[in-house]
């Protein structure tokens, strides 16, 4: 038992350290989910507001998307949200499922309805207008 002790000791300080950043005072209030049609059904039937992010590695606006995405989420208004990551270039189901042509697409859902979605917007007012009709 004695050779578990660090490892236990090491093991509580990590998972403090982790409660401490990422636990619930650290802003990250919205629930990522992995995409699929039924995990999406699902959330927009809990009546939670919900937003889809369309995105590619490679893509210019994408990735200005996504600083201004991760400080909305850290907005206590949208401790609700729940979001989903669809990755353009692997998951080409869920592109025709969701009617997408093109990445750097944000679509959200209000109560179950879509409510809109904007592509290529990289202005964080209209981007937080948007996520905005979700909540």
């Amino acid at each position: 038992m004695r050779t578990c002790r660090p490892v236990s000791l090491a093991v509580a300080t990590c998972l403090a350290l982790s409660a401490s950043l990422f636990g619930a005072n650290s802003g990250w209030a919205v629930e990522r989910m992995a995409f699929t049609p039924a995990a999406l059904a699902a959330a927009k039937s809990s009546g939670k507001p919900v937003l889809i992010d369309v995105s590619a590695p490679w893509c210019p606006t994408c990735k200005a998307q996504k600083p201004i995405l991760s400080e909305l989420y850290a907005d206590p208004a949208y401790k609700d949200l729940v979001v989903f990551d669809v990755d353009f270039d692997s998951q080409k189901p869920a592109l025709k499922a969701l009617r997408v042509t093109s990445q750097s697409t944000l679509i959200v859902y209000r109560g179950g309805r879509e409510a809109g979605r904007s592509t290529g917007d990289t202005r964080k007012s209209s981007i937080k207008a948007l996520i905005d009709k979700a909540i």
